[in-house]
């Protein structure tokens, strides 16, 4: 069946009731952009060059989300409604047999199970259409259903044509529908912008079909939350919470500790072992993959890092960009900022900062330290204060310690440079040289010492006090 489905995304509208300078499908709910939602969800039921995602405003941002999706695009230059949009894509699309579904780039909580029946109710009968509905308790704003005497769907009414006893009606129209796609292409065409805004509506296609002698029916989804669409800012946040709501679920339904996870933000996109706990006011974010019986401190933040098991993230720490092997523990207060790749065992402590660097197995900067653009050996302690010089105005340079070397506190590498195993540096050192394997290297001012020399000061100052 999958080879035979065709969806329409339509993404091409400017979405001005969210005030805002970005087309309304590239604004995020949990950790996606809306249209990355919708694409993902239609994956599930055909392949990636299946889907035809018609763009208009913001086209070429709209194309750089999708760009390694594997979708096709067509340009809808001139919004003139859901109808006009859907024969854009007509030419696109082939083969022109089998089912055309038509989805919508700012409802991206409809869930693939909803879309797979969808498709089979169409596939398995006889109707021309299969469109979903739901009932709202408040169903202002939507376009209502009306049903023959035989259950089938004759149209669709809109809240502004409708008459007293139509808006008494609560199933509602979604917009979402699954066609034959002979019978689409054929009668598409005689949508007439014949209404106020002189647009394309697809929602007409009910009445051209059923005066063309097909059946058009409709499927009804409980959970009303899966049609919501968003135009506002409130409604994105809205829908936000409640894809942060589904992930938690399904996280501590697989084995996962969340505590208060009223306060916690976890990404759609994320992965967390068995028995991993994630603390109070934790934020895992982007393509996150977290291990078993990790533990994700309070208030820390882990973005597009992969953590593997038993890996230990102390409060307050943020995590960006990286690598972490098991059995690792970071933090408090420290940042790996991107590009770096921590091996197991490893202890990076308390305002530590990392960045671009490989830091060994069993390696140790418990304090106060800063590793940019370097390659630190297994085994090696990191001194309090230790920081490498690795940019000289113009240039990013390396700092290569070999394994077992220990760093004193308050040393200063002045990159490029290599410190070779087993080796030493005194603290306080500023290092400029190559230290070679097992030695040890000082670079700093030869300490001086003046006995009596506070007392003397003392008594100079009593006896001739400075004046005010």
């Amino acid at each position: 069946m999958k080879s035979s489905i065709n969806v329409i995304i339509l993404a091409a509208g400017l979405g001005t009731r969210m005030k805002s300078k970005r087309a309304k499908v590239l604004h995020r709910a949990g950790g996606f952009t809306l249209i990355e939602h919708v694409v993902r969800t239609s994956s599930g039921i055909t392949p990636p060059e299946n889907i035809t995602v018609a763009v208009g405003h913001q086209a070429e941002q709209v194309r750089a989300v999708l760009a390694n999706s594997g979708v096709r695009f067509v340009e809808q230059s001139e919004q003139k409604g859901t109808g006009h949009a859907v024969m854009m894509c007509g030419a696109a699309l082939a083969p022109q047999d089998g089912l055309v579904v038509v989805l919508y780039g700012d409802c991206p909580l409809l869930s693939l199970a909803t879309l797979k029946e969808l498709v089979e109710r169409q596939a398995a009968g006889e109707a021309a259409a299969t469109l979903i509905t739901t009932r709202l308790a408040d169903p202002t704003g939507y376009g209502r259903l009306i049903f023959g005497e035989r259950g089938e769907l004759e149209s669709i009414v809109e809240q502004k044509a409708a008459n007293p006893r139509q808006l008494e009606i609560d199933l509602i129209n979604s917009g979402i529908y699954c066609f034959r796609a002979d019978l689409l292409w054929k009668h598409v065409t005689k949508i007439q912008p014949d209404n106020p805004a002189h647009e394309y509506y697809l929602t007409d296609m009910v009445e051209i079909l059923n005066r063309a002698g097909h059946r058009v029916e409709a499927l009804e989804v409980a959970n009303s939350e899966e049609l919501l669409g968003i135009n506002t800012r409130v409604e994105l946040a809205a829908v936000d919470k409640l894809f942060r709501e589904r992930k938690a679920r399904e996280l501590m339904l697989a084995g996962v500790t969340i505590e208060k996870p009223e306060t916690v933000t976890i990404d759609s996109g994320v992965t967390i072992g068995m028995d991993s706990v994630v603390e109070p006011f934790a934020q895992i974010l982007g393509r996150t993959g977290i291990g078993e019986d990790c533990r994700i401190g309070a208030c820390s933040i882990v973005a597009n890092s992969t953590l593997a098991d038993r890996v230990q993230v102390a409060p307050f720490t943020s995590i960006a960009d990286s690598v972490v092997e098991a059995d690792v523990h970071i933090g408090p207060f420290a940042r790996l900022r991107n590009g770096n790749r921590v091996a197991k065992g490893a202890h990076i402590g308390n305002f530590v900062e990392l960045k671009n660097t490989q830091f060994g197995a069993g390696a140790k900067a418990n304090h106060l330290a800063y590793l940019g653009d370097a390659e630190v050996g297994d085994k090696v302690n990191i001194g309090a204060g230790a920081i490498t010089c690795n940019f000289d105005g113009a240039q990013k340079h390396r700092t290569r310690i070999g394994k077992d070397a220990f760093i004193g506190s308050n040393s200063t590498l002045v990159a490029p440079i290599e410190i070779g195993d087993g080796s030493y540096v005194g603290a306080g050192s500023v290092i400029t040289d190559p230290v070679p394997p097992e030695a040890l290297a000082l670079g700093r001012g030869r300490q001086v010492v003046k006995e009596g020399w506070a007392k003397n000061r003392a008594r100079k100052r009593a006896l001739d006090p400075p004046t005010s």
